[in-house]
């Protein structure tokens, strides 16, 4: 969060000020961190004037030590900055006399604790931008002139409050989805649309969730190559399977759709920057999840350049059986989505549901004309029943151009096996998601088949 501040003796001799008793004073602390980085909190040392929680934020003791005026040079607390409070967001707006007021929510504390303060007070300039440009998307929205008003009616005050709050989800969710990942690709989280907020129920993950009664087989076996691309043993763990090196020196695919890919392993000779380690290595580009206009829900975006044939993202989820995927798909039906992924690369034995465990591949959008490629993939486990699902760039992908897939896709391989099935949409079709229901397409492209399935 910006640290958004507000300066002068307004709030320290009224409001939650007024409720402050003794007088300023200097706080010494010693420090005994529970633990490490911003998650380590210290203990005050229980000195004359110094009453701490045994467990406090580096925020919530500042804020302690601002209630009980007193100085703290640990915490960086001094005289100079003892009435700063943090705006947390902006509630309201009026103009009195040409001086322009904001009822401001303080961080730390209820609404009931909410003051009107003049604009000089205000330091908290991201904050204050974001509420204009709020406030002037909605007039405009609703058919209104654009110019400040002098006040705001409440029902366009609640929704700037409503906003704010919103904002401040997604924030929190960005930095979960941040701290969960294990890629060095950072996700970014925007909704310029509407009100909506984080899902409720989504749990992010890195890798596939092995479902009840399901394993995974390690491999047994590794390549002994010193180099894989150049000078492969046997053609690789490619060639130990019958199949082709996937990659060039780049690390762009160069088989065509419908091939699997064999990457290096766990048990292999060469190391983590050998070419034939590339989805493995995870999302190496920035995304964002951000809100569309035209009714699809969230989408995900590119924030970089994505070369041709490029790694872009694998489909992670929950590993579940056919079966399994046949009960919950009828419970899906009536919520009218699903993210069943069928893994039938060989048989239709399992399926990947992304429903409740995923990652940023849970948000891709559909595309009658997409920009990214299925690709069946190999790594530490060797059953063909269970590839790891992976998508490639089919073109140069520019920076801020959603990223999309066909659901419907067809294999290039085998043509025939994209017939329809009544009960599971394309039977037979690799790793296509299960849909059952007759679905409007929204993706909005020349090539556009108007229905999903």
């Amino acid at each position: 969060m910006e640290r958004s501040y507000r300066t002068g003796s307004g709030r320290s001799s009224g409001g939650r000020g007024s409720a402050l008793s003794g007088s300023s004073g200097t706080c010494a602390v010693e420090w005994t961190p529970l633990g490490g980085g911003e998650g380590g909190f210290p203990i005050g040392a229980g000195l004359p004037g110094c009453n701490v929680c045994c467990k406090s934020s580096w925020n919530q003791l500042q804020d302690l030590c601002r209630l009980a005026k007193l100085s703290c040079p640990a915490l960086g607390i001094s005289k100079r900055n003892l009435y700063d409070f943090e705006v947390e967001y902006l509630c309201d707006y009026k103009k009195t006399r040409e001086q322009e007021y904001y009822l401001v929510k303080w961080r730390g504390y209820p609404e009931t604790e909410n003051t009107w303060e003049p604009r000089q007070n205000l330091k908290c300039v991201r904050i204050l931008k974001q509420f204009h440009k709020d406030l002037e998307k909605e007039l405009a929205r609703r058919h209104r002139r654009t110019k400040r008003p002098r006040h705001l009616d409440p029902s366009l005050a609640s929704y700037l409050v409503q906003k704010a709050k919103q904002r401040r989800a997604l924030r929190c969710w960005e930095q979960e989805l941040n701290t969960k990942r294990n890629h060095t690709g950072r996700i970014t989280v925007e909704n310029e649309v509407d009100l909506d907020g984080p899902p409720r129920a989504f749990v992010y993950i890195n890798e596939y969730r092995v479902g009840e009664g399901i394993t995974l087989n390690q491999v047994a076996v590794g390549c002994e190559c010193q180099d894989c691309l150049l000078a492969p043993i046997g053609g690789c763990c490619p060639g130990a399977s019958m199949h082709k090196f996937a990659y060039n020196d780049q690390g762009q695919v160069r088989l065509r759709a419908g091939m699997p890919i064999y990457e290096c392993n766990s048990r292999c000779r060469c190391g983590y920057d050998c070419p034939n380690r590339v989805v493995q290595k995870g999302i190496r580009y920035d995304l964002c999840i951000f809100r569309t206009d035209n009714g699809r829900g969230w989408g995900v975006r590119t924030l970089e350049k994505i070369r041709r044939n490029s790694f872009v993202m694998e489909y992670v989820g929950e590993i579940i059986t056919s079966e399994e995927a046949e009960r919950r798909g009828q419970i899906y039906d009536r919520q009218g989505a699903t993210y069943l992924f069928d893994l039938d690369y060989v048989e239709d034995v399992y399926t990947v549901d992304a429903a409740y465990y995923g990652n940023i591949s849970h948000f891709v959008n559909h595309s009658c004309d997409p920009n990214l490629q299925v690709y069946n993939v190999f790594i530490d486990n060797l059953d063909e029943r269970l590839p790891r699902i992976a998508f490639f760039a089919i073109r140069t992908i520019r920076a801020g151009e959603e990223l999309t897939f066909d659901y419907n896709m067809q294999d290039p391989v085998d043509m025939e096996s994209t017939r329809m099935d009544s009960n599971f949409g394309l039977a037979g079709l690799p790793n296509s998601p299960k849909k059952r229901v007759r679905i409007e397409c929204k993706c909005g492209t020349d090539l556009c088949r108007k229905y999903l399935f």
